[in-house]
């Protein structure tokens, strides 16, 4: 005999599921194996321990950092690190002045990098280039320093500066300034921020270099979008060379058309146009085009282009931080929380279980499968992102595990009870289960979207730990929803074929008498109830009436047309009743 077609889609629904958990399976195992992942998920900083980052301000003699620079800067540091894919971090200040910055596991030197760069970026005209001025190695074998500038030399333009690329800026004073500048021995050395309005001596990041750069013309702060990617060439083939595309506002676009247009015009190296990233040049590309959105390019891999068009798309940093103290923090106290968090996520899925086998006796077995396939699941999931995106599991997503399995529960509960008012209603248990699915999934779907809505809106507004909060919270709910319809709906499906469920057992937790349903099979009926309405009565009557076999309809239909006991018993006939008036009519002795 074929199989019916609902069993064919319970068994494809399965099949589906099957293959999700060993794809997923597969990933982890492939990490594990050639790409440093682990089968254990991450462990966030109040579970595993970190290192805690103090960052003291870079100031002049004589000037503090305010109480606004301080809250902007712990919002800039917090988008970067965020941004990094380090998570679960945790950004403070302390006292008036530093930024304490808590990161799980160890701290890498791009990490703090990221997180102590200031990124004030600016755009400068190039009027001087050439190589670094180092001390110079004699024939005896000792070095000798770099020249000094002369004292007494004119520091003042013989004429006025017409715009940035005017060659009246390089006043005597300052080209012996540049001649003498030592691109190495400066890089060690803490400076201030440079006036905009005045010429720059830099190096680019190598020190192979040397600029004598104008004024600031763009500043960063007019980019309102950065995003790195593969740089295509003139024929729109794509090169394997990474760069950051750069958006500007309404002010920074123009401006940089503007300038554009008279550089490509002049001779090297004056048609260059010079990025400078916290004093030093990044790039200095000769202008080929006029533009407003311009391309940054130079010695970028797509990690140090990601990690520059994050840090130009929050903006720079309004004061300089330097790392005063790294300390390691220890993870004594997680490993308790996180034992505990454990106890509680355990006692809770164990009274769920005892709730569901007393309530729905055997079913309940259903239910207990259902969670353990939305676990295992999750634990896969988390540990994929935990090796691609470097997600870590902090006390608080252990939280939003623990109450998604009420919210999990809650889905097998409205479907069961679905199942169990079509039962009531007369319905076999095959269609009971397709008619109570039809009217669950909308009820199940409507709950999960409110669900994942609140989890949305918590990730997007909260920061540190409750987001861990809201993200564990998130992907529970679809995975609740991946489940019921790939496994729990599926297998009810296959149950309902079996005998054991069909006869309605009274361990199935589906019997038709314990939950007082109108038609038993048989020809039989169960009398109604008083508070049962007329309208649902006749109702539920002919869609028992529909469910009979044709030899009890027939039954029933004898029954009805035999006379009544009584008239039965003193073999006489009934007289027929006339049309007038019934007052005469005799009654059965």
């Amino acid at each position: 005999m074929a199989k019916s077609s609902p069993v064919k889609k319970a068994w494809r629904s399965l099949i589906w599921l099957g293959a999700i958990i060993v794809v997923l399976a597969g990933v982890l195992a492939s990490g594990v194996l050639f790409g440093g992942a682990s089968w254990a998920p991450k462990l966030g900083l109040d579970l595993e321990g970190g290192t805690e980052i103090i960052l003291a301000p870079q100031l002049e003699n004589g000037k503090t950092v305010t109480s606004d620079e301080l809250a902007q800067s712990v919002s800039i540091i917090r988008k970067r690190v965020d941004a990094s894919g380090v998570s679960e971090a945790q950004i403070s200040t302390q006292g008036n002045s530093n930024v304490v910055v808590s990161i799980p596991g160890p701290l890498d030197d791009a990490t703090k990098q990221r997180i102590e760069s200031s990124s004030k970026l600016d755009f400068r005209a190039v009027l001087l280039t050439g190589a670094p001025t180092n001390a110079v190695v004699g024939a005896d074998g000792k070095s000798t320093p770099a020249p000094s500038p002369a004292p007494g030399l004119s520091s003042t333009p013989t004429a006025k500066p017409t715009n940035g690329s005017d060659l009246s800026y390089v006043t005597p004073e300052l080209q012996a300034q540049y001649n003498a500048y030592d691109c190495k021995a400066e890089a060690n050395t803490i400076k201030s921020a440079p006036p905009e309005n005045k010429p720059l001596i830099a190096c680019d990041d190598a020190n192979t270099v040397k600029y004598l750069l104008g004024p600031v013309e763009v500043h960063g702060s007019d980019i309102t979008n950065a995003t790195a990617g593969l740089q295509p060439t003139q024929s729109g083939v794509t090169t394997g060379e990474w760069g950051v595309n750069i958006t500007f506002n309404g002010t920074g676009g123009p401006q940089f058309n503007k300038i554009s247009s008279r550089l490509i015009a002049l001779d090297p190296p004056r048609n260059q146009f010079a990025a400078v990233l916290d004093g030093a040049v990044i790039t200095a590309p000769r202008v080929q085009g006029v533009t407003d959105q311009p391309t940054i390019t130079g010695n970028f891999n797509q990690e140090s282009a990601t990690s520059l068009a994050n840090e130009l798309k929050f903006g720079a940093l309004p004061v300089s931080f330097k790392v005063q103290s790294s300390n390691t923090i220890s993870a004594t106290l997680g490993s308790s929380q996180l034992q505990s968090g454990l106890i509680a996520g355990i006692i809770g899925l164990l009274l769920v279980m005892v709730y569901t086998l007393f309530q729905y006796r055997l079913l309940g077995f259903v239910t207990i499968a259902s969670l353990v396939g939305a676990f295992l699941l999750t634990y896969l999931v988390i540990a994929i992102l935990a090796w691609r995106i470097d997600y870590r599991l902090s006390l608080a997503g252990v939280a939003g595990i623990i109450v998604s399995i009420g919210f999990t529960a809650d889905s097998f509960i409205v479907y069961f009870e679905r199942i169990r008012d079509e039962l009531r209603d007369g319905r076999g248990l095959e269609s009971a289960v397709e008619a109570g699915w039809r009217r669950a999934k909308r009820t199940i779907y409507a709950s999960k979207s409110t669900n994942l809505l609140a989890a949305v809106v918590l990730y997007v507004l909260a920061v540190g730990s409750v987001q861990g909060f809201a993200f564990t919270l998130g992907v529970m709910t679809i995975i609740d929803v991946l489940i019921v319809i790939l496994f729990t709906h599926p297998t009810l499906q296959l149950l309902a074929q079996t005998r054991f469920f069909a006869s309605g057992h009274s361990w199935s937790g589906l019997d038709p008498e314990a939950l007082g349903a109108l038609y038993r099979g048989g020809a039989q009926f169960r009398a109604p109830s008083a508070g049962v309405s007329a309208a649902k009565l006749a109702s539920s009557s002919r869609e028992a009436a529909k469910r009979q076999t044709i030899a009890e309809r027939k039954a029933a239909e004898l029954e009805a047309a035999k006379p009544d006991s009584g008239s039965a018993d003193s073999g006489g006939t009934r007289p027929k009743a006339s049309s007038g008036s019934r007052k005469g009519e005799g009654k059965d002795s």
